[in-house]
């Protein structure tokens, strides 16, 4: 399609696909094919029966649903109304789900009751009830004649759009209003909460689109990855802002997906290297995805690089990513189409920025002096798309964003002289699990409540090629603890993907003096988990 002027806002993007690209295909969902005027004409009409429920500009509702047609529509008509949305993961244990609500405070709540395994009442009973006291109503998908006539002591009412007749509303979006809440890493008081506009959403789906060739005739993407993160979410609006078809699935199975690539010859896919490990499993030809040009994906878990060299070899088109919540997912990537690099390069997290006029700073981490091209330390990012703070939380935005504008990223990269960079790993302590960044501290907090423990630790270590937290826990003087009573205990109270897969009691941690006090080396409690592993494999 030829290159368009660029948009403002989500509401903008919107409005310009449905004029100029009317019938043409912008959704597939099973055998339904949904158009850019279709959409739009179920976004307004969501937009519509969203304000007769009290929604006005300034709200924010939390959308708890897996990948399907009404989050979508939901987020687009929200936007219309200058409301935001609060991302809330499927996979979230009632603390969780209690802490994002009262921290974001949304008027309504949207979610599915079941779905396959998902128990979303069960977790519900986990939630407390104080932490919802800003709903006004609970939505439900899908709620059929069960539907409970309330939910976390909040009335319920069925979310179905289809017999609702054609409406519309004044358009009350805005480019520098709110439009979404993403969570990133936490501290022990909880994950932190990402705040963009409509602004900084439009100006990088519409880079992301162009950048990775999603505007291309016969691109197509297939959307195996949750709309409510970052990674998801972006790759979702960049082939939706490039103009070309977008296949759903709800959830991601790799049999599933790999058979939608095949009937919709898809060409664009963006997953963890997991999920792309489970995708070769069920597709073994070479190339074992003939119709796939861009396989982008981002290393979660330890070797990462082994499957990427492996999948390359088999002939599916492997690039390395880079993104967080804060600065979005796919905010560079190496496979810059038209400069090739050899296969080591490609296949390393960094690469080319979408916004070619982003700027890229490494510091050194010990002496805070600027580097040069070539030398590790602190990636620093300035970008019109980057976030614009952490909702409610000023000191953390004072620390994450200087004078200057610049993010402060907390990983460690290193830039290369053509402009592109590389990531190297994430200064810290944060680990990767299940495809999230989660803070140690979380997973911590959790086991030390548990009784009869007065420390605890958490490291992630490779167990059958998943990456997974295991924990150290220093029982209290004269009691004992149960590893297995333990793990439910954590189990419990937060998603699985958290969940340690072992926990062993040790008498102390191991520490080494510095110059502000004793630290507690983490190296070595990997060292011991790995050798725990080897004891018990062996």
């Amino acid at each position: 399609m030829p290159t368009a002027q660029p948009v403002r806002s989500v509401t903008e993007l919107l409005q310009r696909q449905a004029a100029t690209l009317g019938d043409a295909v912008a959704f597939i969902d099973g055998e339904r094919r949904i158009s850019y005027a279709e959409f739009d004409a179920q976004v307004n009409r969501c937009a519509a029966w969203l304000a007769g429920r009290g929604v006005v500009p300034g709200d924010t509702v939390a959308l708890w649903l897996v990948n399907r047609l009404e989050w979508l529509v939901s987020y687009f008509a929200l936007a219309r109304l200058g409301a935001a949305v609060m991302t809330v993961n499927t996979r979230y244990r009632g603390a969780e789900v209690a802490y994002l609500l009262a921290r974001s405070r949304p008027k309504l709540l949207l979610l599915q009751l079941n779905f396959r395994k998902i128990d979303f009442p069960a977790v519900l009973r986990e939630v407390d009830a104080a932490s919802a006291a800003s709903l006004q109503q609970v939505l439900v998908v899908d709620a059929g004649a069960d539907l409970p006539a309330q939910v976390l002591g909040k009335p319920t009412l069925a979310f179905d759009l289809a017999s609702q007749p054609p409406a519309s509303v004044p358009d009350a979006s805005r480019p520098d209003a709110p439009s979404i809440f993403f969570t990133t890493s936490g501290t022990t008081s909880g994950p932190k909460i990402v705040v963009h506009t409509q602004a900084t959403i439009a100006r990088h789906v519409q880079r992301v689109a162009r950048t990775m060739g999603l505007d291309a005739p016969d691109a197509c993407l297939l959307a195996a990855l949750p709309f409510g993160g970052v990674f998801g979410f972006d790759s979702t609006l960049g082939a939706f802002a490039g103009g070309r078809p977008v296949v759903l699935t709800p959830t991601f199975d790799a049999a599933e997906a790999v058979a939608l690539v095949q009937r919709h010859a898809v060409t664009h896919l963006f997953a963890s290297d997991e999920m792309v490990e489970g995708m070769l499993q069920h597709a073994p030809g070479t190339p074992p995805l003939p119709s796939v040009r861009l396989c982008g994906f981002a290393a979660f878990r330890a070797g990462a690089q082994a499957l990427a060299e492996q999948a390359s070899a088999r002939g599916l088109p492997m690039s390395g990513l880079y993104g967080s919540s804060e600065v979005q997912a796919l905010f560079s990537i190496q496979a810059v189409p038209g400069r090739d690099r050899p296969l080591a390069e490609r296949l390393e997290g960094g690469g080319q920025p979408c916004n070619p006029a982003a700027e890229l700073r490494v510091r050194d981490v010990e002496r805070g002096a600027l580097l040069p091209p070539g030398q590790a330390g602190l990636l620093e990012i300035r970008s019109d798309s980057n976030f614009i703070g952490y909702l409610n939380n000023p000191e953390a935005t004072t620390q994450a964003i200087d004078a200057e504008g610049f993010f402060r990223t907390g990983d460690i990269g290193v830039l290369r002289t053509d402009g592109s960079f590389v990531y190297l790993t994430r200064h810290g302590d944060a680990i990767r699990l299940g495809g999230y960044l989660v803070a140690p501290a979380d997973i911590e907090e959790v086991l030390k409540a548990a009784p009869g423990v007065a420390a605890a630790q958490v490291v992630a270590v490779d167990i059958a090629g998943k990456t997974r937290a295991v924990a150290f826990v220093i029982p209290r003087p004269g009691e004992a603890v149960d590893a297995a009573a333990l793990i439910a205990h954590a189990a419990a109270q937060m998603a699985a993907f958290k969940v340690p897969a072992r926990v062993w009691p040790v008498p102390a941690f191991p520490v080494v003096d510095s110059a502000n006090g004793t630290k507690i080396q983490r190296n070595k409690l990997r060292e011991m988990a790995l050798a725990q592993l080897a004891a018990e494999a062996g």
